[in-house]
């Protein structure tokens, strides 16, 4: 995969670990649960870049 996914991967992942941040910090719920979505989203889409970088000759 290209640069620009492993990079998209990284800041799904930032942005789902400062959402989650800001919801514990407000005791919203909704909120935690969106930073945990969107770091999973993060955390599959590296995943899938690692291992179609694996499979290349």
């Amino acid at each position: 995969m290209s640069a620009s996914e492993k990079l998209r991967a990284k800041v799904e992942q930032a942005v789902g670990k400062a959402a989650q941040a800001a919801g514990r910090a407000t005791g919203n719920e909704k909120l935690i649960a969106k930073g945990l979505a969107a770091e999973a989203a993060g955390d599959t889409r590296e995943a899938k870049t690692s291992v179609t970088d694996t499979g290349r000759p």
